[in-house]
């Protein structure tokens, strides 16, 4: 061993020794330590070896430091702006050609690009990921989109077979859907009902054997006595008193056996279409006339509606209810209705009214029907407003009517609607959707599948699941502008305070679905950095304008499409936070406990104005 060698040896032991006494007996002295390394570094400095080796490291962290300036240079000019803490998801604006189409084009769509960005820096965990969830969401995309070359193969980013893209799961079959639930909204021959039974979704096609002839009589009885309407989630203590009750004999009243009898009879209504009514102004306004329907023995049916009276509605759809949602009553009772509306004797004999015929207070403030008795009378107090439940007020009975009602005008959704969600979903969540089933998945969703088979399971089973959206949800929608003349209105921060004590029971809550009118709320929302916020992206409004004003500039189709997203995707989040004094925020309160959320609570910032 040399004398540096030495030296170097000699430290070291002498260091030991002054840590173990330093444990044993007092803490190490600092001064202690410097004295003896730098005692010691002295006489190793003194040697050749050591001079030539001091050199070598200096020029070192002299290389060092240049490269790490330029990797540091690099870098900021490539993720300038980025912020690496929680960030809002903006969804494209929805309306007949979607926004999310650009997907498809030569350049990436600016959302998607931040999105990758803000992934890639948050998330990543491996150099080639996040290439693969870029190709996953844009072979997505291209599904939605449908731009699909005429040789069967996917153009643009992709060049891949159909069958090696993996299922999206934010993503719902919307044609399956629709035939499943055509099947659903009709009579089988010779019953009384619709095949309604516990079993849900495609289950109901499962070929029985002969030896499960059991199964099947205690399936028709199911059947016959109707007691499970397949759009009512949950259990009966999960939803309003008598809800499956309700429906089930809502649609018995709007769907008669025979729509030629003479003795049935029907009320045609237009859609109010006043500048100064928004969706929720004519949905209240329907369930008003769904009331009198059922109190006079008529079969509602609906006519004119103006809010679908665009290009994205369709052949008969157009400037009709069934653009969105499932029509009202059969095609033989509209068939029928329409041509009594030609008839002047039926007009004479009353067989046929319409909206006209009833005062404004009779839509508006009419009986509600009795026929169920008062369910409303022991509904669950489940509604907090400032601090307290809300047991009893003035108008339960018209709450209660009015869930049911708006619960079976939107019963089953369209092909359209489907669609329309499909989208949100996919612009909200589908980058997170596609990294979350690449990471668990041990194939290259580029590699040639060996088995393309639908087990079973998947078939009947799996293929009732709702789509996929990131759990726990918050919903919120933050009503403001003119409708403070007819409600008590309160700033964003007051909305944020009730999301923080639900977060509060529930830490696991992060993110929120934000629906408002107004860009001042947007805004504010970026400053809540522990939130993640989804909400679509389209123009809000500036100042204080009114909603018809507002609408109007927005242009039918979008202004009826993106807030029946935001109403439909707030009956699906775990939570609700809004204004009771809004009727859009009273409706959606209603859809949610008739859809097996009651148990969920309601927090509202104020209560409704004629409680």
């Amino acid at each position: 061993m040399g004398r540096t060698g030495a030296v170097q040896k000699s430290l070291f032991l002498e260091i030991e020794h002054m840590i173990i006494c330093g444990n044993e007996m007092e803490p190490l002295n600092p001064k202690s330590l410097e004295r003896v390394v730098s005692q010691r570094a002295f006489q190793m400095g003194s040697s050749f070896p050591c001079q030539i080796c001091v050199v070598g490291f200096l020029c070192g962290v002299c290389l060092t430091s240049f490269f790490l300036a330029a990797l540091t240079s690099f870098g900021a000019s490539a993720f300038g702006g980025i912020s690496f803490s929680t960030f809002s998801t903006e969804i494209p604006a929805l309306n007949s050609r979607p926004i999310i189409s650009n997907v498809t084009g030569g350049d990436h769509n600016v959302i998607r690009k931040e999105r990758e960005i803000i992934m890639y820096a948050r998330e990543s965990t491996s150099p080639g990921m996040d290439e693969k969830v870029s190709s996953l969401y844009s072979a997505w995309s291209d599904l939605l989109d449908k731009s699909i070359d005429v040789d069967g193969r996917f153009s643009r980013w992709i060049r891949l077979r159909k069958v090696n893209i993996p299922k999206a799961p934010h993503l719902e079959n919307c044609k399956l859907s629709v035939e499943v639930k055509q099947r659903l909204d009709r009579r089988l021959q010779n019953e009384s009902f619709p095949p309604w039974t516990i079993w849900k979704g495609n289950l109901d096609d499962l070929l029985l054997s002969t030896a499960d002839e059991q199964l099947k009589n205690y399936r028709d009885q199911m059947i016959s006595e109707g007691a499970y309407p397949p759009w009512i989630a949950g259990s009966d203590e999960e939803n309003y008193p008598l809800t499956r009750k309700a429906q089930r004999d809502i649609w018995l009243h709007q769907h008669p056996v025979n729509c030629s009898d003479p003795r049935v009879r029907f009320l045609v209504a237009d859609w109010e279409r006043l500048p100064g009514f928004g969706i929720g102004a004519q949905l209240a306004g329907m369930c008003g006339l769904l009331a009198i329907a059922i109190n006079e023995k008529r079969v509602l049916v609906t006519n004119y509606y103006n809010r679908a009276d665009h290009d994205g509605c369709k052949g008969s759809s157009r400037s009709s209810w069934s653009c969105y949602f499932f029509p009202e009553t059969s095609p033989e009772c509209r068939k029928r209705a329409f041509e009594l509306m030609q008839d002047k004797e039926a007009w004479e004999k009353g067989i046929i009214t319409r909206k006209e015929n009833y005062t404004s207070k009779e839509i508006w403030a009419g009986r509600i029907p009795r026929v169920w008795g008062n369910p409303w009378s022991i509904m669950q107090p489940t509604t907090e407003i400032n601090g307290s439940l809300i047991a009893h007020h003035r108008k339960m009975d018209r709450r209660w009517w009015r869930a049911q009602a708006v619960r079976y005008l939107m019963r089953f959704r369209s092909q359209y609607t489907c669609h329309l969600l499909n989208m949100a979903r996919h612009a909200a969540f589908g980058w997170e959707a596609a990294k979350m089933v690449l990471m668990s998945s041990s194939k290259d969703f580029r590699e040639d599948l060996e088995d393309n088979n639908i087990s079973e399971i998947e078939k009947f089973v799996w293929s009732n699941q709702k789509p996929w959206m990131p759990r726990p949800l918050l919903s919120m929608h933050v009503r403001m502008g003119d409708k403070s003349c007819e409600m008590k209105v309160v700033g964003f921060k007051e909305y944020m305070h009730l999301a923080e004590r639900i977060r509060e029971r529930f830490p696991h809550l992060n993110s929120i679905w934000l629906s408002t009118e107004m860009q001042d709320v947007i805004d504010k929302s970026k400053t809540y950095h522990h939130w993640k916020f989804y909400y679509t992206n389209v123009t809000r409004q500036v100042g204080n304008i009114t909603m018809a004003a507002y609408e109007a500039s927005l242009g039918r189709e979008t202004s009826t499409n993106y807030p029946l997203v935001n109403f439909l995707m707030a009956t699906e989040a775990d939570f609700f936070i809004g204004a009771l004094g809004s009727t859009w925020c009273f409706l959606i309160d209603g859809m949610r406990n008739t859809g097996g959320k009651v148990m969920s609570g309601y927090l509202s910032v104020n209560k409704d104005r004629f409680w």
